[in-house]
């Protein structure tokens, strides 16, 4: 019998894990935070490895005798030692479609939501029963406002489009891999400055890759160039902010308001974590890297994930939507889309 161990089950993936079994293959499903020793022993005798968040490392692939491909069930790949993998053949591939407009979605309602004040006056109305208009409460258009992308990719575009034709804000991007032409397609006015965009900002959304160069690509020196009072969004990986340097901007009150979906180390926790003075905060939104959960988005999940393993299982060569350079590095037992 064929074996599959997923990790993360508290991702609650039904459709994957039914349509695993009901093709007569053996699912283990292990929890987020296994350690590095008992998942390597749980994958002995895996032939597929399905992961969201858990780290795979070299040792964990070396364990794994007769593993024949892994499979994130999502985008990011930063926690999978790639290179171990493609040293023995094994192809690693990821779902990277499934979610674009969701997760622009998400970046949107973050925004809107902290420039309407929302979740203070939500707050004040389950507590007070009504509020009278007051300046605490004043509110912020984004018709009119400049909007800030760092990283000008799929769902960086999808969010300029929600911001410039829904809104009508002006809209700026930083981007050094898209040319001025692509980013005016689709309505984006490129700076090749990140200091000189974040000046003209009032909102600013990543949307950019996590690697060397853009790790803290948002740091104190980046922030204190920002508006007073501007809005930062977050929903595409945690290290692209110096999060030390955001939480004191955040407290010293130099900015309007943050939303976060991503962090450097998940789950966030109410004490101990970096990021912990920031609950509670009126002016701050934590969301649990959820941006990309509908019910829509979990379904072309479901399918392209389940599509990626059975090419594993059955020994075909595994496809790859992804344009990642990791990814394309792969030249055995993957065919690129």
């Amino acid at each position: 019998m064929l074996k599959a161990v997923r990790t993360d089950r508290e991702l609650e993936c039904p459709e994957i894990d039914a349509g695993l079994r009901a093709r007569g293959v053996e699912l283990v499903t292990l929890p987020d935070g296994i350690s590095e020793e008992a998942l390597s022993r749980e994958v002995t005798e895996a032939d597929l490895l399905l992961m969201c968040y858990t780290p795979i490392t070299a040792r964990v692939i070396a364990a794994a005798r007769r593993l024949k491909g892994i499979v994130k069930y999502g985008v990011g790949i930063d926690a999978i030692d790639i290179p171990a993998a493609m040293v023995r053949g094994i192809p690693v591939v990821n779902v990277p479609e499934y979610a674009e407009e969701t997760v622009a979605e998400g970046a949107f309602a973050l925004m809107i939501a902290l420039a309407r004040r929302m979740p203070e006056i939500g707050r004040a109305m389950q507590n007070e029963g009504w509020i009278w208009p007051a300046g605490r409460w004043l509110g912020r258009d984004i018709a009119g406002a400049t909007l800030g992308l760092v990283g000008t990719g799929k769902i960086g575009r999808s969010m300029a489009r929600m911001a410039g034709q829904g809104f009508r804000a002006r809209v700026l991007g930083y981007d050094p891999h898209v040319g001025a032409e692509a980013m005016a397609a689709a309505g984006v006015e490129k700076i090749d400055d990140l200091h000189a965009m974040l000046r003209q900002c009032d909102f600013v959304s990543l949307h950019c890759v996590l690697n060397a160069v853009t790790r803290h690509v948002i740091g104190a020196a980046e922030l204190a160039c920002l508006k007073p009072g501007a809005i930062l969004v977050n929903v595409s990986r945690g290290a692209l902010i110096d999060e030390a340097a955001l939480v004191e901007a955040v407290l010293a009150g130099r900015l309007g308001g943050v939303g976060l979906d991503v962090y450097s180390q998940e789950p966030l926790v109410r004490q101990g974590h970096l990021l912990s003075p920031l609950f509670g905060r009126d002016d701050v939104i934590l969301f649990p890297h959820l941006t990309f959960f509908t019910a829509e988005a979990m379904q072309r999940l479901s399918e392209d994930t389940l599509a990626r393993c059975f090419e594993v299982l059955e020994g075909k060569p595994v496809q790859i939507r992804s344009h990642d350079p990791r990814l394309r590095a792969q030249t055995r037992n993957v065919v690129f889309a």
